[in-house]
C-alpha cells in the first residue's frame, strides 16, 4: 500500500474538486445559450482563467447547494486507482481526467448535457496521454488496446444512439470515446466490465425512481455519471489485476 501516493492523490482530487462547483454552474445552461458570466447574486466572475479556475467565492455567490460534495467525490475517484495500481505511469492520466469527469457528471445531473468543450478535448487527450505513458517503464497496459477501446466503445454507443436517440444522447457517445480508451488500456475484459457496470448502475437508478413513483419507464436520466462511475470501477479492477 503506497500511503504517500494515496494521500497525494486524495489532496489532488480535493483541491481540483473545489474548482468544480463554479465551473459546473457556468456550464449548466441549455444548448444554444452562452455560458454564465455572473453568479446568482449578480457579480461578474473573476479570478484565474477568466473566472473559471476559482473556488466557490463569497457565500452570496454560492453556485452549488453542496460545495463540499465535489471535492469529496473527486478525492475518492483519485484515491481508488492510486490504491489499486500504485505508482504506474498511467495513474497520471487517471488523475488528470478525474476533475474533468467530476465536472461532466455535475453538469449532466443539472441540465442533462455533456458539453463538447469538455468531452472532445478529453476524447483526444486520454489516448494521447496513454500513448506517452506506454513509453515509460512500469506501464501496465497497452496503447493498442486503448486505441481499440476508443473505437469500439465509441462505435457501440454511436450505434445505440442511432437506435434510440432519446434514451442515449450524442454527448454520451462522445464521452464513450475517452472512457473506452481508458478501459481498453487494461484489456477487453476490463472494457466490457466497465461498460456493463455503467449500464447496470444506470438501470438500477432508473428502476429505483420508477419504484418510488418519481419517474415512468420512459423517463430519461442523465447517463453520464453512471458511465463515468462504471468506467472508474472498471479501471480499479483492471489496475488491481494488472501484473506488477
Amino acid at each position: 500500500m503506497h500511503v504517500t501516493l494515496i494521500v497525494l492523490a486524495a489532496l489532488w482530487g480535493a483541491v481540483t474538486g473545489l474548482l468544480v462547483p463554479r465551473a459546473a454552474y457556468r456550464l449548466s445552461v441549455p444548448p444554444g445559450e452562452p455560458w454564465r458570466a455572473h453568479c446568482p447574486a449578480g457579480h461578474a466572475f473573476a479570478g484565474p482563467g477568466r473566472g473559471w479556475l476559482a473556488g466557490p467565492g463569497r457565500a452570496a455567490c454560492a453556485t452549488a447547494p453542496a460545495p463540499l460534495l465535489a471535492p469529496l467525490v473527486s478525492a475518492a475517484a483519485c484515491v481508488l486507482p492510486a490504491a489499486a495500481g500504485g505508482p504506474r505511469p498511467e495513474l497520471a492520466v487517471w488523475l488528470l481526467a478525474v476533475p474533468v469527469g467530476t465536472l461532466l457528471a455535475w453538469v449532466d445531473v443539472r441540465v442533462r448535457r455533456l458539453p463538447d468543450g469538455l468531452t472532445l478535448p478529453l476524447a483526444l487527450a486520454v489516448p494521447l496521454l496513454l500513448g506517452a505513458a506506454a513509453l515509460l517503464p512500469g506501464a501496465a497496459g497497452s496503447w493498442t488496446g486503448a486505441l481499440l477501446g476508443w473505437l469500439v466503445l465509441g462505435g457501440g454507443y454511436l450505434l445505440l444512439h442511432l437506435i434510440s436517440p432519446r434514451e442515449l444522447g450524442f454527448g454520451d457517445v462522445k464521452l464513450a470515446l475517452p472512457l473506452g480508451a481508458a478501459l481498453g488500456w487494461y484489456g477487453w475484459e476490463v472494457l466490457l466490465a466497465g461498460a456493463f457496470l455503467g449500464f447496470l448502475l444506470g438501470a438500477a437508478y432508473g428502476f429505483g425512481r420508477v419504484l418510488l413513483g418519481r419517474a415512468s419507464r420512459s423517463s430519461a436520466i442523465p447517463f453520464g455519471p453512471f458511465m463515468l462511475t462504471g468506467a472508474l470501477l472498471g479501471l480499479v479492477l483492471g489496475a488491481a489485476a494488472a501484473p506488477a
